[in-house]
């Protein structure tokens, strides 16, 4: 089912923004990335649990759902990140500072976007999910790989958007990657 309204000229407005996006943060942009997102954003990423299938609920969808893996802020379990833009924007600054060791040298990234399929459209607000795939990589360390889903809302201002909200939702089963403090 798609949402109404969704024209080739708007999926591809929607994609080129999230390309340019992810060209900002394999730059290391960052002060022109916190430029997309908007003064009110949620920046979040549950939690997983790895569940076992509840048999009782064979023949529904819900029994392998994947919102039921998720522990974030609506539920009782305790989300990785849950930021706002004051948040962000001291993770942007930190990263200039002549005591960010963690990252210097700084780690080389690659992001690839892609199944960027657009929800509901509510007035100048956009529901759009998107898979990522990112290739991290660190002179003198092992390479790293992550994936994953990012479920957005988009606020469109002056022919362009802001993220108003971001959801995202790691595939990892267990966190062996050096970092999860990368703009996702």
């Amino acid at each position: 089912m798609s949402a109404p309204n969704i024209t080739p000229e708007l999926q591809w407005s929607i994609e080129q923004f999230y390309y340019r996006e992810a060209r900002l943060l394999d730059n290391r942009q960052y002060q022109t990335w916190l430029g997309l997102c908007s003064e009110d954003i949620s920046y979040s990423m549950p939690g997983r649990n790895n569940l076992l299938v509840d048999n009782r609920e064979r023949g529904h969808e819900s029994m392998i759902e994947v919102d039921r893996e998720l522990e974030g802020i609506d539920s009782d379990g305790c989300p990785i990140r849950d930021e706002n833009y004051i948040y962000l924007m001291l993770r942007v600054e930190r990263s200039f500072k002549i005591n960010a060791w963690a990252e210097n040298p700084p780690a080389r990234t690659r992001r690839i976007i892609g199944n960027v399929e657009i929800l509901d459209i509510a007035g100048d607000e956009y529901s759009v999910v998107s898979n990522f795939h990112l290739h991290y990589s660190r002179p003198g360390a092992r390479d790293f790989f992550y994936a994953g889903q990012r479920r957005d809302r988009l606020l469109e201002v002056d022919g362009d958007y802001r993220i108003r909200r971001r959801e995202i939702l790691m595939d990892m089963a267990d966190v062996n990657v050096p970092t999860l403090g990368l703009f996702l």
